[in-house]
């Protein structure tokens, strides 16, 4: 009996003593918290570039035409309309497309689509495309 109680005893001191050795202290420069946050914020914003240094983002196609006349009359009628939003004509031999926008999230784009519809003969759709567009400095972080 007397040799159970010193084998008990034994062991929850070695228990203790193990799981006691395992603790580890940090010291570290608070400097680093600040340089782990701006690479964070980095990080981010690089996220949504691409290698070209241009943002990934969202455009509205408006139309897909094999007529450039059509497609220069349907960008008239979009910077006619919508003077506060950039629209491009792309050739993709041999289509000529029609692009409205400069939307960094997909809903906005929706939003604006929908508004837009009441203009067109035909649906727009969500395209994602290189945007031009200067991100404000506390956007991503």
């Amino acid at each position: 009996m007397i040799l159970r109680i010193t084998a008990i005893a034994i062991l929850s001191v070695t228990f203790l003593y193990t799981n006691a050795a395992d603790t580890i202290i940090v010291h570290k420069d608070p400097r680093i918290d600040v340089l782990t946050t701006k690479q964070a914020a980095i990080n981010k914003v690089t996220a949504h570039l691409a290698s070209n240094g241009m943002f990934k983002g969202y455009r509205l196609q408006v139309l897909n035409t094999r007529s450039r006349d059509a497609a220069f009359k349907t960008k008239a009628m979009l910077l006619k309309n919508f003077p506060d939003q950039k629209t491009y004509v792309l050739y993709q031999s041999p289509y000529f497309k029609v692009r409205v926008g400069n939307f960094v999230n997909r809903s906005d784009a929706d939003n604006f689509g929908k508004e837009l519809s009441s203009y067109l003969s035909q649906p727009a759709y969500v395209v994602e495309d290189l945007i031009e567009y200067i991100p404000k400095a506390d956007e991503f972080q």
